[in-house]
């Protein structure tokens, strides 16, 4: 069409604020690389401003591509541009989303999906068919729009200096993105909306959600006119309240779904007109919050809620979660009423709620799975995020997971380059998410790629079965047979028409991607589906420890809320989990066999001496362990251990222990006791401290336990003469002068000395025997008193002294009076100084 004229009736019946700026929009790309444009809903920018642009100089004949966030926008503009143009789709304008285009030789403006993109930057870094690339509703700011804009950006630095950036979004901070863009200019349009007029619909405790937008909706069909479009957050919602509605709306209204899953016909259906003398209720989710027009709304119910996915580098899961709207999506929502004509906006929350909602909703990188994203740039040669162009870097903590993770599929090296592997480029090539392309290409090597293309839809898709009971079912074959019984023609009452429909045609365009042709499917297959989730799914592998419960290879713990066949397995992949507490309900999972991991799983198996101490034992293990991140695969006895180790385990374990776990009989324990005294008095003698010794095992115990590996070895031990070793000749000469093990007592007996009060050794002996000693016993060369603890006759102790000659003069008196009354049998003499000591009741006559 390059000179073709717009049908001039159609454009003076559709005028649009848009051409107010649009020869703004031409000056800035004239003179400026990249321009940032914000319009408000109903300006008209979709449509308007790449047809615009068309014949401008700069563009030289060449492309216009603008990428739109979502396929039914994509396909949706083409239409209506084409239209425009008075042509069919496919002509000056087409488009290209997955699975599906619509362009020729002749397409000028390709309307594309923002992955479509990546690829397309991917195959063409320099994009050299095209002078301008236009990102349209940049503001929901979707992780492929950012990484798209960021490889555009870098394409036009480094390669191409013409190619021009227009950033279109109706809610967007313009001066950040325009800093990014390099200073571009900002352009602003006013949009053409009716007045919308609010009306609060607060939810209250008793209700939930599809119970209020249940009733308002009956309500504004009662009281208001025109076409109703309700926000909900997710499908499953929007078919709760189809349900509930289907019996209680007049004849003349229609109740149309509108959400990403649904088959573009349907997504069509809704965007069209009611039929004459029908009214049109589309439940819809954020799908239709922007780059499209539902014809013939008037009327907007907001649940205020939406579905995201976020990621969380504690467990390395993405799950989905509802969240509340932020201020931006809402008045999109809103604005939605007034395209046409005045309308109304009914919110679910109160006025005091809004003032709390965020101004704008949190850009999907910050919270995504970054694997594809990562395995994108590895693509692009680029090993940190850190050297492209960002409105906000990718969170280093969920980039590094989706680093380790590619890794751990062969897509990148594990040399720490992060360069992408051959087998990367085939997973990227593929455009799904590389945990399934990793899966598909290994089934195909496998001679099972069939199985894996059903499998592959199966884990992209919601769940096959239908009803309560689903939940329960937690073997992902059960739906996988269903599915193919389903492809044999066998009516399965369970399950959901619609899902597996949309299954098997993406399991086709698996198929064809893989060139893989249609093969019989023998049980044995279905078996190893195990055996192809660990494929993508390898950081899930799990090994059961407990009843219904399991530890998962990437060290998180799982469980099983219902027992059934899979919870039985030793070995089971989880493909979904829910993510929730300290340890994650398995939701899908299959078994998987031992060896098989052994088999195919090889360079993640780590073969490891595993030389333990067992305390229930008091033994050392020494075992070859088989191990998979935290799961253990295999243990086997270790054949020889080496000594060394050996010998650090049990050193080790005795300083975890602590000394008592030592053969301590009273001679050795009164032996280091000795040497302790000695140590006081003369610190050239060895500080043998349980401190001491617990800190030098190495050098004075260990000669003597080479070879042991149990308690009962260590009771072999003399640790008398272990500790005698530590001493020279001299110092045992004057260890026994000094630190005497007995003394002599006036009755004539051998007394031990105790030496456990370093500071103050101590003999127990009865107060009979000390009868005629004048003074205190020293030792240490005469330098340390010996600490007397004198005993009735019957062992009891009756005095404490380390003075004897004051005992003697003060206190024996005292003590005589009451020995004496106690013990009138026994000598009691009145000079205990001139007395005969004896160990009897009285001295031999």
């Amino acid at each position: 069409m390059s000179d073709r004229p717009m049908n001039n009736k159609f454009r003076n019946e559709h005028e649009l604020p848009i051409h107010e700026v649009i020869p703004q929009i031409k000056d800035a790309l004239s003179s400026h690389r990249s321009a940032v444009l914000i319009a408000e809903p109903g300006a008209g920018k979709t449509t308007e401003t790449p047809l615009a642009l068309l014949n401008e100089p700069w563009l030289e004949g060449k492309k216009i591509i603008m990428l739109e966030p979502r396929r039914l926008a994509a396909r949706s503009a083409a239409a209506y541009m084409s239209k425009m143009l008075g042509e069919q789709v496919g002509q000056t304008v087409g488009y290209r989303v997955r699975w599906d285009s619509k362009v020729s030789k002749d397409t000028r403006i390709e309307v594309v999906t923002e992955g479509i993109l990546t690829r397309m930057l991917q195959a063409d870094p320099e994009l050299e068919g095209a002078r301008l690339v236009i990102f349209d509703e940049f503001h929901e700011r979707s992780i492929h729009a950012d990484l798209g804009l960021a490889l555009t950006l870098q394409s036009q630095s480094i390669l191409r200096e013409d190619l021009r950036i227009l950033i279109m979004s109706a809610t967007l901070h313009g001066e950040r993105i325009a800093e990014l863009l390099g200073d571009a200019p900002i352009i602003e349009s006013k949009g053409r909306v009716y007045p919308v007029e609010t009306r609060y619909v607060p939810i209250l405790n008793q209700d939930d959600v599809e119970t209020v937008m249940k009733r308002t909706i009956i309500q504004s069909i009662q009281h208001d006119q025109g076409d109703i479009l309700a926000f909900l957050p997710g499908a499953k919602e929007i078919r709760r309240v189809q349900s509930a509605l289907e019996n209680e709306v007049p004849s003349d209204v229609i109740l149309v779904p509108l959400y990403g899953n649904l088959p573009l016909e349907q997504q069509d259906a809704a965007i069209r007109p009611a039929p004459a003398g029908k009214r049109k209720v589309v439940l819809a989710t954020s799908i239709a919050e922007s780059s499209l027009t539902v014809e013939g709304i008037t009327i907007v119910i907001d649940s205020g809620l939406q579905r995201v996915s976020k990621f969380s580098p504690r467990t390395g899961m993405a799950h989905l979660t509802t969240v509340k709207v932020s201020k931006a999506s809402a008045d999109q929502r809103r604005g939605r009423a007034g395209r046409l004509a005045p309308g109304i906006c009914y919110r679910l929350w109160s006025e005091q709620e809004e003032r709390m909602l965020r101004p704008f909703s949190v850009p999907e990188i910050l919270e995504a799975d970054l694997v594809p994203l990562a395995l994108e740039l590895a693509g692009w040669g680029t090993a940190d995020p850190n050297d492209l162009l960002w409105l906000d870097v990718p969170p280093k903590g969920a980039y590094e997971h989706a680093v380790q993770l590619l890794e751990g599929l062969g897509a990148l090296k594990a040399d720490g380059s992060r360069s992408i592997t051959t087998h990367g480029k085939a997973m990227a090539s593929l455009g799904v998410h590389p945990r399934i392309a990793n899966m598909l290409l290994k089934a195909k090597d496998l001679g099972l790629g069939y199985v894996a293309a059903r499998l592959g839809a199966l884990l992209q898709e919601r769940d096959l079965f239908r009803g309560q009971d689903a939940a329960r079912k937690t073997d992902i074959r059960l739906r996988l047979e269903a599915l193919l019984q389903a492809d044999e023609g066998v009516d399965i009452q369970e399950i959901d028409l619609a899902v597996m429909k949309r299954i098997k045609t993406e399991a086709d365009h698996f198929m064809r991607i893989l060139d893989i042709d249609d093969q019989p499917i023998q049980d044995s297959q279905i078996d190893m589906c195990g055996l192809l989730l660990c494929f993508a799914y390898p950081d899930r592998i799990g090994r059961r420890r407990s009843n219904g419960r399991y530890t998962l290879q990437n060290g998180r713990g799982a469980y099983f809320a219902h027992q059934d066949h899979v919870s039985e397995q030793d070995y089971i992949v989880a493909a979904e989990l829910d993510d929730q507490g300290t340890e994650s309900r398995i939701q899908l999972a299959a078994p998987v066999d031992g060896s098989e991991l052994e088999q195919h799983f090889a360079s993640h198996i780590e073969k490891q001496s595993n030389i333990y101490w067992d305390r229930e034992a008091e033994a050392i293990r020494a075992k070859q362990v088989m191990r998979m991140g935290s799961i253990i695969l295999r243990e086997t006895q270790l054949a020889n251990p080496s000594q060394d180790e050996l010998l650090a385990i049990l050193l080790e374990a005795i300083k975890h222990i602590g000394l008592q776990i030592l053969p301590w009989k009273p001679k050795s324990k009164q032996l280091q006791q000795r040497m302790m005294f000695m140590h006081k008095q003369d610190d050239t003698f060895p500080d043998v401290s349980d401190e001491a010794l617990l800190a030098t095992l190495d050098s004075w115990l260990a000669p003597y336990v080479i070879g042991m590996k149990s308690r009962q070895d260590l009771e072999r031990l003399d640790l008398a003469a272990i500790l005698q070793s530590m001493l020279s000749w001299e110092q045992l000469r004057q260890l026994d002068e000094y630190a005497p093990t007995h003394m002599i007592v006036p009755s004539g007996s051998r007394i031990p000395i105790h030496y456990s009060d370093g500071e103050s050794p101590y003999i127990s002996v009865r107060l009979q025997e000390m009868f005629g000693l004048q003074e205190t016993p020293r030792i240490g060369g005469g330098k340390v008193p010996i600490t007397l603890h004198l005993l009735s006759p019957a062992q009891r102790p009756v005095q404490v002294t380390s003075d004897l000659a004051s005992f003697w003069k003060h206190a024996y008196f005292e003590v005589k009076k009451d020995l004496k009354g106690r013990y009138p049998k026994h000598y009691w003499p009145d000079n205990p100084l001139e007395a005969i000591a004896t160990h009897r009741a009285k001295p031999k006559s």
